[in-house]
């Protein structure tokens, strides 16, 4: 099977899907004529013209707000942002416009579109272009909330999420926007809201999403050199969470560590921690452990980036203090 770029991936995925559909169309910055920030977007604009790859002004609040009308008006968008550090201009669009339209309508009016861009940390970038919202996003109803980890199921979801009838925020990674995988040439769709057991194992259980992936499977590498088997499981969509794969797995391993780039209070550790606690507490032999960034904005510094983040050595840690517990 081909090898192509995280990029090239998603890339496929809205040029397959602007063929197949007419109403979908990129919106953002830099989207048509530079060919994408990221070079996401590379050779899009040639293809379909500029009514349907349309570059904005920097005015998050301003495109994201034509966005939603678009779609309550039949139109199925893409919305890019350059990070989701900058969806926060628009969260008002997007929490009170988008996730809640349906709803107030009372059915009127669905809005089919997707939200996407870079989140989380993308190396020295400091506080204000470090964070991630995963978890402000799936606290709203009306929202679903998609983090792919990989080139293969970056091109599945995003297809999915284009063709789902509600608003999707679509968060990639800046860092993995070169990684390679395998992908298919055919048409497939992931659905959303179904997580992925990527290696079986009977000691731990270990669940993540995201870039944070790669610090879960290195992890689960280290360990078995250790003697202690991991199960990883990729959450792949955190609304809406798949809950009973996890449970499933803690029910045999009997132990879970989660993974997360966020800051620990309220995010989706905490949520995956209450829904354990509650559905599988009878077939937990020890407590639930979540390994978060520190309570801290990222700063530039990369020796203090290393200390903030969670990393394969503080990922060990956690699984041996819960593998071992009495």
């Amino acid at each position: 099977m081909r090898e192509i770029q995280f990029r090239e991936a998603l890339g496929e995925a809205m040029s397959e899907e602007m063929r197949r559909d007419p109403k979908v169309f990129l919106m953002g910055e830099e989207v048509a004529e530079y060919n994408g920030a990221y070079k996401v977007s590379q050779g899009m604009l040639d293809e379909f013209g500029p009514e349907r790859v349309i570059d904005t002004p920097i005015a998050e609040l301003g495109f994201a707000g034509v966005g939603v009308g678009a779609a309550m008006n039949g139109l199925r968008p893409i919305i890019e942002f350059m990070t989701f550090n900058f969806s926060l201009v628009a969260i008002d669009q997007i929490i009170n416009g988008a996730a809640k339209m349906m709803s107030m309508s009372g059915g009127q009016f669905n809005v089919p579109m997707v939200f996407r861009g870079a989140t989380g940390n993308a190396g020295m970038l400091s506080s204000q272009h470090s964070q991630n919202f995963e978890n402000w996003y799936a606290n709203t109803p009306g929202l679903k909330v998609v983090v792919p980890s990989n080139p293969y199921d970056a091109k599945g979801l995003l297809k999915s999420s284009v063709r789902d009838d509600d608003p999707v925020i679509f968060m990639e990674s800046e860092l993995m926007y070169g990684d390679k995988g395998e992908v298919p040439e055919g048409e497939y769709l992931i659905p959303l809201g179904v997580a992925d057991v990527t290696r079986e194992g009977s000691d731990v259980t270990l669940v993540s999403f995201g870039k944070m992936m790669k610090v879960v499977n290195e992890a689960a590498q280290e360990l078995e050199k250790d003697g202690i088997s991991a199960e990883v499981i990729d959450m792949r969509t955190v609304r809406p969470l798949d809950y009973a794969t996890i449970v499933d797995s803690v029910k045999k391993t009997n132990r879970l560590v989660i993974v997360e780039e966020a800051w620990p209070l309220a995010a989706i550790s905490s949520e995956i921690t209450y829904h354990i606690q509650k559905y599988a507490f009878d077939y937990l032999d020890a407590p639930v452990h979540r390994v978060n960034s520190r309570d801290l904005p990222l700063p530039y510094a990369p020796t203090l980036i290393e200390e903030i983040l969670p990393n394969v050595k503080r990922t060990v840690e956690a699984v041996k203090s819960v593998t071992y517990a009495k």
